[in-house]
């Protein structure tokens, strides 16, 4: 699919995703992780087009949407980091967690004529602000302008997750989480956020979901495991979710998975529902959920830039969907 057809499409996407046509009384209401936002505003609209439940999904970060469904004012959230178990035993009703769908986390950066490929440890110099200029990785001279997000983010966890573990440096200085302290560069609210600032500013460079990339924002090759440069697509991504193991709450991360054709920043993402309290919308819930996981669904996961679920990880996710209860 071109860019400028992933774009229409989004356009299309946030006006569906925004329930602006639905009543607040027959929607069913989640909020959260920015990241899969494109992947679950799609799927939304197609099963309330097809006479299914209307979902009602705002994208308001990963940190939000739990904060939201520990407060018990959705039905149902969204996360890029699993929940903790602290969080967890906040929630009386008890938490349903299951992935909904893979994808990698691009570096995306906007500079004409360059062609990026970018080693473990250049890439975390750069958001370090160790590397400063262009050509210190084999581009036209020019000032690098980082952009990274401002809100709490499940892609930011993701993101600098994978940072300390390639870099020492990187985990001793900032560390991983949902909120660190950039060494340098500047915000933007969303991947939404992020990717307008790249489109819009020259020899900036910045990180977001591969749905993101497109127009003047190219990805940049990654360094593996494996030592090889790898670009983030629908392979390169189901290498790396292939390493993945589950616990009992289906959480499960690798932030440098082994394999020669794994993309090294790939992540899950996950959904948060009630286990109980949910009254007269489970079904619908459970309906909704359902068609997350449908041959429907994942199938168009990949035009969107996304890494459908597949063998064990779906099974495991389709089994928990069953205990949502009412």
């Amino acid at each position: 699919m071109t860019f400028a057809k992933k774009a229409s499409i989004f356009s299309v996407l946030a006006i569906l995703g925004t329930g602006a046509t639905v009543s607040a009384q027959s929607a069913l209401n989640g909020a959260g992780a920015s990241f899969p936002a494109p992947f679950y505003q799609r799927a939304f609209a197609d099963l309330a087009a097809a006479g299914g439940p209307k979902v009602n999904y705002q994208s308001v970060g990963s940190g939000a949407g739990v904060r939201q469904f520990i407060a018990g004012t959705v039905d149902f959230g969204a996360t890029d980091e699993p929940i903790s178990s602290a969080d967890a035993a906040k929630v009386s009703r008890g938490v349903v967690q299951f992935p909904s769908v893979g994808g990698t986390i691009a570096v995306g950066f906007n500079n004409p004529g360059c062609t990026l490929k970018l080693t473990q440890k250049q890439l975390a110099d750069i958001f370090l602000g160790e590397i400063k200029d262009w050509k210190q990785v084999g581009c036209k001279p020019g000032k690098i302008t980082v952009a990274h997000r401002s809100d709490g983010s499940g892609t930011t966890f993701a993101f600098t997750s994978s940072l300390s573990a390639f870099s020492p440096a990187w985990k001793s200085k900032v560390g991983a989480g949902k909120s660190v302290n950039w060494p340098v560069g500047v915000g933007g609210k969303g991947n939404e956020g992020v990717a307008g600032v790249i489109q819009n500013t020259p020899g900036s460079i910045g990180y977001v979901n591969q749905a993101f990339v497109k127009g003047s924002v190219k990805a940049a090759a990654v360094q593996n495991k494996a030592g090889k440069f790898v670009l983030p697509n629908l392979k390169s991504g189901a290498a790396a979710l292939n390493n993945i193991k589950l616990d009992g709450m289906l959480a499960g991360e690798d932030f440098n998975p082994a394999g020669a054709e794994s993309y090294p920043i790939s992540t899950l993402t996950w959904i948060l529902a009630y286990r109980k309290g949910n009254g007269a919308k489970a079904g619908d819930i459970r309906k909704a959920m359902s068609h997350l996981l449908s041959p429907a669904a994942q199938g168009k996961a990949d035009d969107l830039g996304y890494v459908p679920l597949r063998g064990s990880i779906l099974n495991s996710s389709k089994k928990a969907v069953a205990n949502i209860g009412s």
